[in-house]
């Protein structure tokens, strides 16, 4: 489900950030309104087509903020800190590579690089569901 609707979300425009924050918002009832997506929207192709760090992964890490993060700097950040990490190996592992440019080396907006993007960002949310659930999160 996680999948399909971070599926959708993209092919109906969003990027892949806009498109994991936007499904978990959904999937986990998250208490944040839906123009809280403009907070991913710069994340989408690897930080503004920087090509660096890939959207899908740092829109998920929002989500673990989401459900562990902090509100003031007196809490603990040790949890989201370490959920993050882990599912950063995580994704590491399944895709060899965190960088957007070389996850997906077609260029931005091509044919190409928009069906790549989508395998990513659909897979991304079903690793990262798995990943919830795993840790009774979700």
């Amino acid at each position: 489900m996680a999948r399909n609707l971070a599926g959708e979300l993209f092919k109906a425009g969003f990027n892949c950030a806009e498109s994991i924050l936007l499904a978990f918002r959904e999937l986990l009832k998250l208490d944040f309104p839906p123009q809280t997506v403009r907070l991913a929207t710069g994340l989408g192709g690897g930080l503004g087509y920087a090509g660096c760090m890939c959207g899908a992964l740092t829109a998920s890490a929002l989500v673990l903020g989401a459900l562990k993060g902090r509100t003031t700097a007196v809490e603990s950040r040790d949890a989201a800190y370490e959920l993050t990490r882990q599912f950063h190996d995580l994704f590491q592992e399944k895709h060899g590579n965190t960088c957007c440019r070389a996850l997906n080396p077609h260029p931005f907006d091509s044919k190409e690089h928009l069906r790549n993007c989508l395998k990513i960002t659909g897979g991304t949310a079903k690793l990262l569901m798995e990943f919830l659930q795993q840790k009774g999160l979700a």
